[in-house]
C-alpha cells in the first residue's frame, strides 16, 4: 500500500485530500497544527474508512525545530511501518496573514509556513521518495501570476501587502517545484504545482485582521467545497506514469507564470537552504 504525506491534513483541501486518497486505498499520513485537530481528524477519517491504514502528527510548522522534528518522527514511522518507502508528499499546509509578523525564526510568516516548511520536510524526506520514485505536489494558486519575486524585501519589511506577499509564496511554491524536477527528474522524483480553485475553506479566517476576513468572507462565497480540488491530487497521484507537466487544475495542465524559470528557481532554492540552515545539498 502506497503512504503519502499530507501537510495542513486537519482540515479544508488537506483533509479532503485524505479522504480521497483514503478510498483509493493509500496509506495516509498526516500533520497538523494541534494534537487536538489531529485526534479529531483521525476519528473522521476511520469513521468513514474504518480499515483505511492512517496516522496523524502534530506540529508547528511555522516553527523550523518543529518541522525538523516532525519529519524525524515521519522517517521513523516510515522506517517501521512503511518499508522505507514513501510514494507522495503533499505540501499543503499555508497560511494568510492580514499585517505583518514573524515566525520565531525571524521570518515573515506567511512566507515561512507557505514555503519554508514545505521545502524543508521536503528535504527531510526526500532519500524516501527518491527510493519509492515518488511524486511531490505543492498547492500553489493561480495568483501566482503576475507576481515577481521580490528579492530585495522578500520579508516584505517594507510597505506590508497581505495579497502581494500570499502571491509571493504561492510564485515560490511553482519555483520550488520547478526547482525540484531540475535536481530530481533523473532520479524519478516528479514534483508539481496544484491550482484548487477557489475553495470554501476557512484560510482567510484565521489570525487575520477585520479587511482581509471581510474580502475573504466575500470570496468564499463564491468557492467550491474541498472535495473537489481533491480530485486534482489523487488524479497526479494516481497515473500509472507521472505525468510531464509542472502546473494542474481541475481542468487539467495549466500554463504558469513566465517567472517560473530555471535562474529563479535557483535563486530562491540557494535563499531556502540559507534560510532553513541547510549545507548546501540538502541536509539540515
Amino acid at each position: 500500500m502506497k503512504a503519502v504525506v499530507i501537510t495542513g491534513a486537519t482540515s479544508g483541501i488537506g483533509f479532503a485530500v485524505c479522504r480521497e486518497l483514503a478510498a483509493s486505498n493509500y496509506s495516509i499520513i498526516g500533520v497538523g497544527r494541534s494534537e487536538e485537530n489531529c485526534k479529531n481528524a483521525l476519528k473522521r477519517l476511520r469513521q468513514e474508512f474504518p480499515n483505511a491504514p492512517a496516522v496523524f502528527f502534530f506540529g508547528d510548522l511555522s516553527r523550523q525545530t518543529e518541522v525538523i522534528r516532525v519529519g524525524n518522527e515521519i522517517r521513523s514511522y516510515i522506517d517501521e511501518k512503511c518499508d522505507g518507502q514513501l510514494y507522495g508528499l503533499i505540501n499543503n499546509a499555508g497560511c494568510v496573514r492580514g499585517y505583518y509578523m514573524t515566525t520565531e525564526d525571524g521570518y515573515e510568516y506567511q512566507f515561512a509556513v507557505n514555503h519554508l516548511a514545505g521545502f524543508l520536510l521536503t528535504n527531510l524526506l526526500i532519500d524516501y521518495l527518491i527510493q519509492s520514485q515518488g511524486r511531490i505536489l505543492i498547492t500553489s494558486s493561480a495568483s501566482h501570476k503576475g507576481m515577481k519575486m521580490r528579492w530585495k524585501d522578500m520579508m516584505f519589511k517594507r510597505g506590508y501587502n497581505p495579497l502581494l506577499v500570499y502571491k509571493q509564496s504561492k510564485l515560490a511554491n511553482m519555483l520550488f517545484a520547478y526547482g525540484l524536477n531540475d535536481r530530481f527528474a533523473d532520479r524519478g522524483i516528479s514534483a508539481y504545482g496544484v491550482d484548487p480553485g477557489l475553495v470554501k475553506t476557512d484560510i482567510g479566517l484565521k489570525n487575520t485582521g477585520l479587511l482581509v476576513k471581510l474580502v475573504w468572507k466575500f470570496r468564499q462565497k463564491k468557492g467550491v467545497t474541498a472535495d473537489v480540488p481533491a480530485k486534482i491530487y489523487a488524479f497526479l497521484l494516481n497515473q500509472a506514469e507521472p505525468l510531464k507537466g509542472l502546473y494542474y487544475s481541475k481542468s487539467g495542465e495549466a500554463a504558469y507564470s513566465r517567472q517560473v524559470n530555471k535562474e529563479n528557481a535557483d535563486r530562491l532554492w540557494a535563499l531556502s537552504e540559507q534560510l532553513c540552515g541547510m549545507n548546501q545539498g540538502g541536509s539540515a
